[in-house]
């Protein structure tokens, strides 16, 4: 969760105006979150799930009552309807659909479906709605620990300290175990069912605060904090001038072949000259025997001849190694003229 929004929000400095963007759409939230208790209350056959989904519920609706009041406080006019979130929209349509027994791959519950048929959405509810809960109270407890509780000028303190109170904790906890009691007769395949429920909850989550509008500039790490007795992280790109995943010089030559004059075309006089077709495919040839060639004695002369530890020294040179041979090998390519004269008119019409 080291995106700009989390960092921004962690360390006190995030724009006033992205944090009200986002608690404004906890009263959308909010409400799927209510309706689809209400779903699983009348989907569960058993009186303690039932009362216990009845509690979480009761909960939620209170915070609703509170919403205006909270948003207020933060400069947010409730009387004004804020803009839904496209990421809200996601996730709540998911939630309601999964609440409603239209579970991709299930058959939902008709009118004569048996009790526990009925009891499976319910879990599958819970299983859509316990990583939000989740979620929340992890990202508060992390940000608490960052912020002194002495210092009072963390401009988001209370929204981390309402989320981090031990409140919002019994509450996920509770929904933890409300899911697990609710999967205990399932079986396997929809013990299945309920964890790419809950995978794809976590997912849109995550989505909802990597979209916030963020419009100043952050600097956030690349990975975790790398601890080299524990870990070992390596990060190297390779790529062929254009930055993509794919062997570029490959697809630009068979655009150039494609594109060139044929040899006994003329060629405009404002026009670079470019080579024919035919004398393209015969230099690209020779250029891919070569590169493949050349490879294989660079790979053959890196890889060691048994299996060994891993060195991080050994590797870095060998990766040096590589990058020099590919360095060289595009050098030929743009030394030897096929991607002369191709524009980016030509590539668009590939």
């Amino acid at each position: 969760m080291y995106t700009p929004f989390v960092v921004c929000l962690a360390a006190g400095n995030l724009k006033i105006e992205t944090f009200r963007h986002c608690i404004s759409q906890d009263f959308h939230f909010l409400k799927a979150f209510a309706h689809a208790y209400k779903l699983a209350e009348e989907c569960a056959d058993d009186d303690d799930a039932k009362l216990a989904i009845t509690k979480l519920r009761k909960g939620v609706l209170e915070e609703l009552k509170m919403h205006n009041s909270f948003v207020l406080e933060w400069g947010i006019d409730p009387s004004k309807e804020e803009t839904i979130n496209s990421a809200t929209v996601r996730y709540t349509d998911f939630l309601l659909a999964t609440a409603s027994g239209k579970v991709e791959g299930v058959e939902g519950p008709d009118k004569h479906a048996t009790p526990f048929e009925r009891t499976k959405v319910a879990a599958y509810t819970l299983g859509a709605m316990t990583p939000c809960m989740r979620l929340y109270a992890f990202l508060a407890k992390e940000f608490q620990a960052l912020v002194d509780s002495e210092d009072g000028s963390h401009p988001y303190k209370k929204w981390i300290d309402n989320y981090s109170s031990e409140g919002i904790e019994a509450s996920a906890l509770q929904t933890e175990d409300l899911l697990d009691n609710l999967s205990i007769p399932l079986t396997s395949e929809e013990l299945d069912i309920i964890e790419k429920l809950y995978h794809q909850a976590m997912k849109l989550e995550i989505e909802f605060f990597n979209v916030q509008p963020l419009s100043q500039s952050t600097v956030v790490p690349l990975t975790k904090e790398h601890k080299p007795v524990e870990d070992r992280l390596v990060i190297f790109s390779d790529f062929d001038l254009t930055c993509t995943i794919f062997y570029s010089s490959a697809i630009l030559a068979d655009i150039a072949i494609v594109m060139a004059p044929k040899s006994d075309q003329a060629q405009p006089e404002n026009q670079i000259a470019r080579m024919s077709s035919a004398e393209l495919r015969k230099a690209w040839v020779l250029l891919s025997g070569q590169y493949t060639e050349e490879y294989e004695q660079c790979i053959e002369s890196i890889l060691p001849p048994e299996k060994v530890e891993f060195n991080y020294e050994v590797l870095c040179k060998a990766l040096e190694q590589l990058s020099d041979f590919e360095r060289k090998a595009n050098a030929r390519v743009v030394e030897s003229g096929v991607l002369k004269g191709l524009n980016l008119e030509d590539k668009k019409s590939w």
